[in-house]
């Protein structure tokens, strides 16, 4: 192990476990794979991660929560709420296609991570319907949208959308047409919305 000057923190953690997944798979990476990229002992990474079922999953959240910032910017914005529905989706989409896009080998790794991170990815989801609520509120609230429960449109729009942002689709995101696609679902749903 080469002796490191900087602290180890979960930040750096993280960062060293992504790059030891990225080369070596959720199956065969480990804490010591970990710890050997980070030049510490096993024992130093546990300090911060208490089992590696917590240290992947600390891991796939910092992953989905990436795009969870950007999106909450949008969901916050004031303005036409029909444009900031419209934006949000678009923003979910694009971000999706990025990651399966620039890092195949990393996004493949993080599918079997989220398949194992149940909770993380029940409390991401939970975020986003959150922020689509907000969305849709502020379309009634407008009179721009009619939605009698817009916790309950949100969820619906959520899960209308599912091709364009669930990871087991991502092979048709690259498809010829698949923007198109988008596009028209996304039409769909605004019009169903409106007032």
């Amino acid at each position: 192990m080469a002796p490191t000057t900087e602290p180890l923190t979960a930040e750096r953690i993280l960062e060293a476990t992504e790059e030891v997944l990225r080369r070596h798979g959720p199956a065969k990476a480990t804490v010591v794979d970990v710890a050997r990229a980070l030049g510490v002992s096993h024992g130093s990474v546990y300090r911060h991660f208490r089992t590696k079922a917590a240290l992947r999953e600390a891991v796939t959240k910092r992953w989905l929560d990436r795009a969870t910032g950007m999106l909450a910017g949008i969901a916050a914005a004031d303005g036409d709420p029909e444009t900031r529905l419209r934006d949000w989706l678009a923003a979910l989409f694009a971000a999706k296609r990025r990651k399966a896009g620039d890092d195949p080998e990393l996004f493949a790794t993080y599918e079997v991570l989220a398949r194992e991170s149940v909770e993380t990815v029940s409390d991401h989801i939970t975020e986003l319907t959150s922020q689509l609520t907000r969305i849709v509120d502020a379309g009634v609230d407008a009179a721009a949208f009619t939605a009698a429960d817009p916790a309950a449109t949100a969820r619906a729009l959520f899960q209308a959308t599912t091709r364009f942002h669930d990871p087991r689709y991502a092979r048709d995101w690259e498809q010829p047409g698949a923007q198109e696609e988008f596009g028209a679902v996304v039409d769909l749903l605004v019009r169903g919305l409106r007032a």
